[in-house]
């Protein structure tokens, strides 16, 4: 058996080859991102600046920690606050009495050099006390190098498992094709007496074989890969300067084995499949499909289909603001995709049916392509894949900014708008006649969510409740914002408690409270910046960051300059707080969709490489028949071009389910819908798509009517 095995692997070298290198660029990805992934999990380990020579650190409490229900037990948990609070002034005289004390840079936080045990013995609970690489937390934004991985490990995830997805389609999809070009050769076999065991044995091996090459292979290429892909994340502005892979083990066992099992499995369908072919089949001539979709397939196919298409209504009816989150509109149309491309070979037939195409040449590509269902589904198939990946990735992500900066525009009557991060207020005298200003303030809420969780919720702390209502255009659901004051609060309809009148409990941004604050208005919950909003009253230390404006011309403009901020239009201001494209977030989406790309392009020549090469019969009877060598070459690039087409539109209709729910979520959130086709992308897609297609299958024609 073995040696039949590696006689085919040799024979065959160029049907695996596709194979092959999918399954190593999948591992070798895989491997990359896990290289990735397991340096974004610690941060580096800094060491203390602001009291880098006070052995001991007393600093106020920077976290808010309340007893919540688990079970039928009660545990603390914790929220951070926005600032670490202040040391309590006889908590200092107390320490200065006994050692000297060391001030720098606020007063959340003091070093003295003495021992930590009677220090702790001394501060008790009334603050925090900090010693060795602890110090680190008095330091300004200790947690900046964690924060800064977050999203980096979001996409690397992101990344990793569409590569992951990516591959186990192609994979799948190339050896279930090479099988069905070798019925012929399983019927020889079967006739000189091999069982159907022994059959599928052979592929079983085959793929097994090929899995280990292409599995140690990829482990090279990810270990040479992952410095680049860290370099190229510093230079994109998608990670810290100081970002760089480490010598983590695990991710190399995980490409390996990963890569193993998706040969294998994708061999499993195939080889029981090849198990069942007769004797009879090496005497079979007919071109035309037959059992093009075996009944596992159909269930599968079936069963994700119905799946995201369950999932998406339920949660566009349950949780429509899901929809707008990037885990939901990149891992959701997955499974339409896998779905549709699973169930393609029953939708190529009556699409390709549907074309009228003239001429001889049209009619032999329409039949054709009709007939070869296999053959055009296994080119559709990726096609779709890249189409949809490029249309639903790139689309939600442009639709869900472009949205919100229409939300932030209509959300203002302002005719400017002011954004800093300390801004000074403006004073009355300096202002024109007539101009109404409405500064306000970033803020933190922690609210009880039932008896189970803390919640924290970012807020607008407002200066002006006068001028903020007369500027402000919120989709208040009930209640009016005009009646805000020290004593009420504006929450949206997530909140638990959001009917007018009802007493809202929450904590302040530096852990003090209870406070007990009235609802005097409800918002539609939007994107999800609608609220809540409280007056300065109920943020302290907050500073000012943004400042809206009407009335009065060129001469507010002109005032307005005094509070140190960017002085911009609304409509600027909307634009710059949502760009519709960001260097960092296209570079991250180009990652993405450059991936599913590459093995769209692998699978489309492997698959016409394979499918052309073995047409020698059929194209020397066009010949017979009076064709000229164009007419067959336009024959089969034809054919090439319809598969690439119904797979682009098999992709657009995928595109299209997806994106018309986002727009329904955004409805249901009175948003403003603002959705958006990335035609350029989705175009350039299909274009390469195309190209390739067609050279892959000119290639061997050309060659074989020579």
């Amino acid at each position: 058996m073995l040696s039949v095995v590696l006689s085919g692997l040799r024979a065959r070298w160029a049907s695996f080859l596709g194979g092959f290198l999918a399954l190593a660029l999948g591992v070798g990805l895989l491997a990359t991102m896990g290289l990735g992934l397991s340096a974004t999990f610690h941060a580096p380990e800094r060491s203390p600046q602001r009291f880098a020579s006070s052995p001991v650190v007393v600093q106020g409490q920077d976290r808010l920690t309340l007893d919540v229900r688990r079970g039928p037990e009660t545990v603390p948990m914790s929220q951070r606050l926005d600032r670490p609070q202040p040391v309590d002034k006889e908590l200092v005289r107390e320490l200065r009495t006994r050692w000297p004390l060391t001030e720098a840079g606020g007063p959340d936080a003091v070093g003295l050099d003495a021992p930590a045990d009677e220090v702790r013995a001394l501060v008790g609970d009334r603050a925090q006390v900090l010693t060795g690489d602890a110090r680190r937390n008095a330091d300004p934004d200790p947690e900046r190098d964690a924060q800064a991985l977050v999203g980096l490990n979001a996409l690397l995830g992101t990344t990793g498992g569409v590569t992951a997805f990516v591959s186990v389609f192609v994979v799948a999809s190339t050896f279930a094709f090479a099988v069905a070009l070798r019925r012929r050769e399983f019927g020889l076999l079967r006739t000189a007496g091999a069982t159907p065991g022994q059959v599928r044995r052979m592929l079983l091996a085959e793929a097994t074989a090929l899995g280990v090459l292409a599995s140690a292979a990829g482990c090279a290429l990810g270990a040479a890969g992952a410095p680049l892909l860290a370099r190229a994340l510093v230079d994109g502005g998608l990670a810290p300067e100081w970002f760089a892979v480490g010598n983590a083990v695990w991710p190399f066992h995980l490409a390996f084995w990963t890569g193993l099992t998706v040969a294998l499995a994708g061999a499993v369908a195939a080889s029981r499949r090849a198990g069942k072919v007769g004797p009879t089949a090496a005497l079979r001539e007919a071109d035309v499909d037959t059992d093009v979709l075996p009944l596992g397939r159909a269930l599968l196919g079936a069963g994700l289909l119905l799946t995201g298409i369950g999932l998406l209504v339920w949660t566009y009816a349950t949780e429509p603001s899901e929809l707008l989150k990037r885990k939901t509109y990149t891992t959701l149309p997955m499974l339409l995709i896998g779905g549709v491309a699973l169930l393609s070979p029953l939708l190529v037939r009556p699409v390709a049916r549907l074309l009228r195409l003239r001429g001889a040449v049209g009619t032999l590509v329409r039949e054709n392509s009709a007939a070869s269902v296999r053959r055009t589904a296994a080119v559709a198939a990726p096609v779709l894949v890249t189409v949809a990946l490029a249309g639903t990735l790139f689309g939600s992500a442009a639709s869900v900014t472009q949205t919100r900066g229409a939300e932030a525009r209509e959300q203002t009557a302002a005719q400017y708008v002011v954004s800093g991060a300390e801004l000074k207020p403006v004073a009355a005298a300096a202002l024109p006649a007539g101009a109404v200003v409405s500064p306000t303030a970033s803020t933190s809420l922690f609210v009880r969510d039932g008896a189970e969780a803390v919640v924290k919720y970012g807020a607008r702390a407002v200066a002006d409740p006068a001028a903020f209502a007369e500027l402000a255009r919120l989709p208040v659901v009930a209640g009016d914002p005009r009646d805000l004051d020290d004593r009420s609060i504006v929450v949206n309809e997530e909140f638990e408690r959001h009917r007018i009148g009802e007493t809202v409990e929450i904590w302040r941004a530096d852990g003090s409270g209870p406070v007990r604050l009235r609802v005097v208005a409800v918002l539609a919950l939007g994107t999800g910046d609608n609220g809540p909003y409280v007056t300065r009253a109920n943020a302290p230390g907050a500073p000012l960051d943004r400042i809206e404006a009407s009335g009065g011309g060129a001469a507010t403009a002109r005032a307005l300059e005094a509070s140190g901020g960017t002085v911009r239009t609304a409509a600027a201001w909307a634009a710059a707080l949502h760009p519709a494209s960001s260097p960092q977030t296209r570079l991250g989406m180009i990652l993405v969709l450059g991936i599913a790309l590459v093995y769209t392009v692998i699978g489309l020549a492997n698959t016409l490489l394979m499918a052309t090469s073995v047409r020698g019969g059929e194209l020397a009877s066009l010949r017979l028949a009076g064709a000229t060598r164009a007419q067959i070459l336009r024959v089969v690039t034809g054919e090439a071009v319809l598969a690439t087409a119904i797979g682009a539109l098999l992709g657009l209709a995928v595109t299209a389910a997806v994106l018309g729910t986002l727009g329904a979520g955004l409805a249901s959130l009175s948003a403003p819908v603002a959705l958006v086709l990335p035609w350029a992308v989705v175009g350039a897609a299909a274009a390469v798509c195309a190209t390739v297609a067609v050279a892959s299958s000119a290639l061997p024609a050309w060659r074989l009517t020579r």
